[in-house]
């Protein structure tokens, strides 16, 4: 198998992908259908929500759980990352490094813990520190109640 070369953390390649248990699978469902209501339906956010896409085209880039993305920006806005309580730490460590350290134009990044039903938010600039919060400033949306 070749492996391309890659200068990211290690830990943005530790991505369970497809073979993610089915609650972290019925999380990413839910929460595509919801914010894909508020998209398509009631048209009350701007971002359309995609699950598991990569952050840009071609091999090496992160794929977050759930994306909102702007179209008429073509930038990812939001990233979501669904896990238990073991990846915890390190999808923390994912958001706040793909939202400082890459030039993707990600503004705001969440950490759902489907075992603990945890909500953390990460905003660009807020120092590495994520706060206990379901709610999106850039959609005016809170998630928590989504799932």
């Amino acid at each position: 198998m070749y492996n391309f070369p890659t200068s990211r953390p290690p830990f943005i390649q530790e991505d369970d992908g497809t073979n993610s248990p089915l609650e972290h699978q019925f999380v990413i469902s839910k929460l595509t259908i919801e914010l894909g209501v508020l998209y398509f339906h009631k048209q009350t956010i701007t971002l359309i929500p995609l699950p598991e896409t990569p952050l840009n085209e071609g091999p090496g880039h992160a794929v977050p759980d759930v994306i909102l993305y702007d179209r008429a920006a073509e930038e990812t806005k939001i990233i979501i990352e669904v896990c238990q309580t073991n990846g915890q730490r390190n999808d923390l460590r994912k958001i706040i490094h793909l939202i400082e350290d890459n030039d993707y134009g990600i503004l705001e990044g969440f950490v759902y813990n489907y075992k603990t039903h945890e909500w953390f938010r990460y905003s660009k600039g807020d120092g590495g520190i994520a706060t206990n919060s379901s709610v999106s400033t850039l959609m005016d949306v809170d998630m928590g109640p989504m799932l």
